[in-house]
């Protein structure tokens, strides 16, 4: 649960062009409040016997009461745009689900968006006035949202991808580095 000590800070904006990143941001948010297992399983559905207790009635008033905080988290991320696909969702799991499926789409989708940025990564190359961490920046956040995607880059394969790519003001350094032929030290 949040800690008076320790502000949480707002949750992210969906915008509907930064979904893979919204969700990373959502669910750390939610788990900061406690509410993520809500959204992820779905809120259990408590039938009281006969004679609930009173911890019986408390217990499932916490548990509606999730629910909605976490409905509300959810809803209150969205543009007015996007609120509208999840406005009659009155269970948290079912916003988030119909968020996902809107997004994610389908898994061909995704393949092909993961296709088109592993092609991104190949054809960029370090122009002669950028430096390393610029160039770097770029190629780590095309990689960033292959991971986002689900799809396993090796780091290995990022660090080659840097070597060619570099500009020839540094092909010394990249023949000395070629010549120490281990590169898993890098």
């Amino acid at each position: 649960m949040a800690s008076n000590n320790f502000p949480i800070p707002s949750p992210p904006i969906l915008s509907g062009e930064n979904d893979p990143i919204w969700a990373v941001k959502m669910r750390t948010y939610l788990r900061a409040y406690d509410l993520w297992e809500v959204v992820e399983v779905g809120g259990e559905e408590n039938h009281f016997p006969n004679n609930p207790t009173m911890a019986q009635i408390k217990n499932h008033r916490g548990e509606v009461s999730k629910n909605f905080r976490a409905l509300s988290c959810i809803q209150s991320t969205l543009l007015e745009v996007i609120f509208t696909r999840v406005m009659t969702s009155e269970i948290a799991k079912e916003a988030w689900d119909k968020l996902k499926e809107e997004f994610h789409k389908s898994d061909k989708i995704r393949k092909i968006k993961v296709i088109n940025l592993r092609r991104e990564i190949e054809i960029l190359i370090m122009k002669d006035l950028e430096t390393i961490e610029e160039f770097s920046n770029k190629l780590m956040k095309v990689v960033n949202k292959i991971r986002l995607m689900g799809e396993e880059l090796i780091d290995l394969r990022i660090m080659k991808k840097v070597l060619v790519s570099l500009s020839k003001r540094f092909e010394e350094k990249i023949s000395s580095l070629k010549d120490s032929k281990d590169l898993t030290k890098l």
